[in-house]
């Protein structure tokens, strides 16, 4: 059977969500500290959670970003589980305060 229509998860969905987390780098004079003070935060989840992450938005604007997060599980509980963490993880980050977060889930996801 091929991967691509091989049934996932105990029901047979995948469960995916994608996340666009608002934030303010109040310390940040330049793009240069700005991209430093994000570096951690965007190698910390693809290391560490083994996720998609991206600058997604403000690219001009020192103190001002926005970074896109996507999650995909077997299960909707392990899906629930890794964006917990993955919030918990943004809104701990030194040098960066989270203003915004939301979360589209794939249809059929939730």
């Amino acid at each position: 059977m091929c991967l691509a229509t091989r049934p996932r998860g105990k029901n047979g969905r995948v469960h995916a969500a994608a996340v666009c987390y608002e934030l303010h780098v109040p310390e940040s004079r330049s793009l240069k500290q700005k991209r430093a003070a994000l570096r951690p935060i965007v190698d910390g989840l693809r290391h560490r959670f083994r996720l998609s992450v991206a600058e997604v938005d403000h690219h001009d604007t020192w103190q001002r970003a926005a970074i896109g997060v996507a999650v995909v599980s077997g299960t909707d509980r392990h899906l629930r589980e890794v964006l917990d963490s993955v919030d918990r993880f943004v809104a701990g980050a030194a040098d960066v305060e989270v203003i915004d977060a939301e979360t589209t889930y794939l249809d059929g996801a939730r």
